[in-house]
């Protein structure tokens, strides 16, 4: 592997070839614990950085670089770029990866070593956007831990697994809207933003991946309930989601007729369910828990 990045436009970035031999020296297997598949190809990775809309003055938050691949391409075109990596041996190793391939853009990058859910601060500027090829298994905890901790963060774009891609970006009505739905909404506009093929992954995924795109609202939610008081009702909705709100808000309120009286001052029927509530309609049911 040449240690100074080629002059032509993809020199820097990182190759099927590249990965292989990176993990070789590490002795890097791709665990299915952590969910590690590595993005080997080129144009994948510049595809992602265009659909995040990164900018020359972002500081990019990128969650479970890897090997680098994702990173190189963040670093050609953000301001700094801070990478948290849970993994022993790949955070010691990427420092060195990034320095021999883009060493003109080595100072812009930082390393946390640390499992992402208990990250409470990033060195340097506030991130601006987030982008990330999150591991399956835990790419909504993670997702909403960074929106929460980090309001700074205006954009993300993350790949993740398309069914949680799915989840994510559905509406009110959707089969598969739920929890994970209504709790990114309560930060952002979602949106789908396009599919990625197994085979850029290496080792290939037995699932498909998709792009969901995360926009920060410009104004929060307005309610008089807190986040955590909001969310305590999407919890409690769809943990039992065939039973109507009167009867599966019934613990959360302390009665059944308690979650009636929340859900009539909130002006929702009683007989409804959680998969046709909006994040508003949740926040209202929050605001008019009795107690």
């Amino acid at each position: 592997m040449s240690s100074s990045p080629s002059t032509d436009d993809s020199g820097a970035l990182l190759g099927p070839a590249d990965i292989r031999e990176l993990a070789a020296a590490l002795g890097v297997r791709p665990t299915k614990q952590r969910g590690q598949n590595f993005v080997i190809d080129a144009n994948t990775v510049r595809r992602i950085v265009r659909t995040a809309e990164v900018r020359p003055d972002d500081v990019v938050v990128e969650v479970g670089p890897g090997l680098g691949s994702l990173t190189l391409a963040l670093l050609e075109a953000a301001d700094r770029v801070v990478a948290v990596e849970i993994d022993d041996v790949l955070a010691a190793a990427l420092p060195s990866t990034i320095a021999a391939r883009m060493p003109v853009r080595a100072d812009r990058f930082s390393l946390v070593h640390s499992d992402a859910m208990h990250v409470q601060e990033l060195p340097g500027p506030p991130p601006t956007a987030l982008v990330a090829n999150l591991p399956y298994n835990v790419a909504v905890p993670v997702l909403l831990h960074m929106l929460e901790r980090f309001p700074s963060i205006e954009r993300t774009l993350v790949m993740v697994q398309s069914e949680v891609a799915d989840r994510l970006a559905a509406r009110p009505g959707n089969k598969v809207y739920g929890v994970p739905s209504v709790k990114a909404n309560w930060y952002a506009e979602v949106k789908r933003a396009g599919a990625i093929g197994r085979n850029v992954f290496w080792p290939a995924p037995n699932v498909d991946s998709g792009l969901v795109s995360l926009i920060r609202r410009d104004k929060p939610i307005e309610t008089t309930a807190t986040r955590e008081e909001v969310f305590a009702v999407v919890d409690a909705a769809f943990a039992q989601r065939r039973k109507t709100l009167r009867a599966a808000l019934a613990g959360w309120a302390g009665s059944a007729a308690a979650a009636e009286a929340a859900l009539v001052a909130a002006g929702i029927s009683p007989q409804a369910r959680g998969e046709s509530l909006t994040v508003y309609e949740f926040a209202a049911i929050a605001e008019n828990k009795q107690g």
